[in-house]
């Protein structure tokens, strides 16, 4: 038998990112074999795998990969805990995956995940992903990716957070330079902070709109002060809030967020830089991945896992 030492441990660790028992225990496995210590931990990692499909991934974080200024990814990769979310070894994975998102030609995420894997093309990106579990030993997922091309303008990135937030913006534009890639920046940061759900009114249905009308003529047949008010009165009182809300969701009705006046809206914003840069300038869309949301987030006693694992 080999002796295992210490470094061959660290070794282990640094090129598969598994805890140092896991890496102690393969090596013992494979009598000191690094590469066949690797491919037991990968084949014990597939194992596990199965074993935490039914465990909540909701951490994580969103990467922005892009190619000049045409074209861009965002994904979102999920993990069970935070301290997995920080770790170098996962974070270097979700910027491959981001990679492969934006040189994906894939319409959805089963055929995306049936690609052939950007850093081995004898695996999938479903193999990739069962690797990585295999390595860092807690469930992870590929949630979802958005590949945004634009053909006649630019797009921009921003992460926000260290990777919580993914913006995309996409504009049209027969100008691209600094000027008008800071602007666009600038709203993209403005839709990871302020959350618009449209770009203009325009974009909003007219099922939102009769749905909110009902959720406020609700509100206001409530409202003591407008008991026996007339309906012509309690129509453009609706009509009032509605538009104001509709000025929360729509990132062309918000105030921009660096107005010096403060009053300054994001549709005006543009209109000043296109004339400042003499284009013709105007968003497109915008793609927003906040990491979780709309998943279930596991809440656990870590004591009561701990003193579990310990037999106590």
């Amino acid at each position: 038998m080999a002796e295992i030492t210490a470094s061959m441990v660290k070794e282990l660790r640094e090129q598969t990112g598994a805890g140092m028992m896991d890496c102690k225990k393969a090596l013992n496995e494979t009598n000191g074999n690094m590469e066949e210590a690797v491919e037991y931990l990968r084949k014990n990692g597939q194992a596990k795998a199965e074993k935490k499909a039914g465990r909540i991934a909701a951490e994580g974080i969103c990467r922005i990969a892009t190619k000049g200024d045409t074209v861009a990814a965002v994904v979102e990769v999920n993990s069970e805990t935070d301290f997995v979310a920080k770790n170098e070894t996962f974070q270097k994975f979700v910027e491959a995956v981001a990679e492969q998102a934006v040189n994906s030609k894939a319409a959805d995420m089963d055929a995306f995940m049936a690609e052939q894997w950007i850093e081995d093309g004898s695996k999938t990106v479903a193999d990739a992903l069962v690797d990585k579990i295999a390595v860092i030993g807690e469930k992870l997922g590929i949630r979802r990716f958005e590949r945004v091309e634009a053909t006649d303008g630019c797009v921009v990135s921003y992460v926000h957070g260290g990777g919580r937030i993914g913006v995309i913006m996409e504009a049209k534009t027969n100008v691209v330079n600094d000027a008008i890639k800071e602007a666009l920046t600038n709203l993209a940061m403005q839709v990871a902070a302020l959350y618009p759900k449209y770009v203009a009114t325009s974009d909003v249905s007219e099922e939102f709109k009769a749905h909110e009308k009902e959720i406020i003529a609700a509100q206001i047949a409530q409202d003591p002060k407008m008991a026996g008010k007339p309906e012509k009165v309690i129509d453009g009182a609706i009509l009032g809030r509605l538009n104001k809300e509709l000025k929360e969701v729509c990132l062309l009705e918000q105030v921009y967020v660096k107005a010096e006046d403060g009053k300054q809206t994001v549709s005006q914003y543009l209109a000043q830089v296109a004339k400042e840069n003499n284009a013709d300038l105007s968003i497109k869309r915008f793609v927003r991945f906040e990491t979780g949301e709309g998943l279930e987030k596991k809440q656990e006693d870590f004591a009561a896992e701990v003193a579990a694992q310990m037999g106590k």
